[in-house]
C-alpha cells in the first residue's frame, strides 16, 4: 500500500534549482517513517511543511571554508535540498514528528485513528 508519492508542486512554485534528497519510505501497522539523506544541512537551515496533503522538505547545505577560500572543484554546485510528497488520506499529518541526526532526516507520520489496525471483539451468546 503506497500512503506517500512525490510530486514537484513546490519546485515549480519555486524557481530556483534544487538538490533532490535520496528518501527511503518504510510503512509499518502503524505509520510511515522518512529518512531522507540531507548532509551538511544544519537544524536552522531545514524546513519541514504539512500544506494540506502536501509534505515538502528543504534544506540549505553549509559548508564552512576558512575565509577567502574557495574550492577549486565541486561535484555538487547546488547548496540547496528541496523534495516534496503528496500525503494519502490515511495519514495523520498533524502527529508528524522529525529529528535530525548526522545528515539524515527522519520524519516519522503516523496512520489516522481510523486507519489503525483494530482488534475486534466477538460476543458469544
Amino acid at each position: 500500500m503506497n500512503t506517500v508519492t512525490t510530486t514537484d508542486k513546490t519546485a515549480a512554485a519555486r524557481p530556483e534549482p534544487a538538490l533532490l534528497p535520496p528518501v527511503d519510505v518504510v510503512e509499518d501497522a502503524t505509520g510511515i517513517t522518512l529518512y531522507a539523506d540531507m548532509p551538511g544541512v544544519p537544524r536552522d537551515k531545514l524546513s519541514l511543511r504539512v500544506d494540506g496533503d502536501q509534505l515538502t522538505l528543504e534544506g540549505e547545505m553549509v559548508v564552512p571554508l576558512p575565509q577567502g577560500m574557495e574550492p577549486s572543484y565541486a561535484d555538487v554546485t547546488l547548496s540547496r535540498y528541496r523534495r516534496a510528497f503528496t500525503l494519502s488520506k490515511e495519514l495523520d499529518a498533524e502527529k508528524v514528528s522529525a529529528e535530525l541526526s548526522n545528515g539524515v532526516l527522519r520524519v516519522r507520520i503516523p496512520k489516522a485513528d481510523h486507519a489503525q489496525p483494530r482488534k475486534i471483539s466477538v460476543q458469544v451468546n
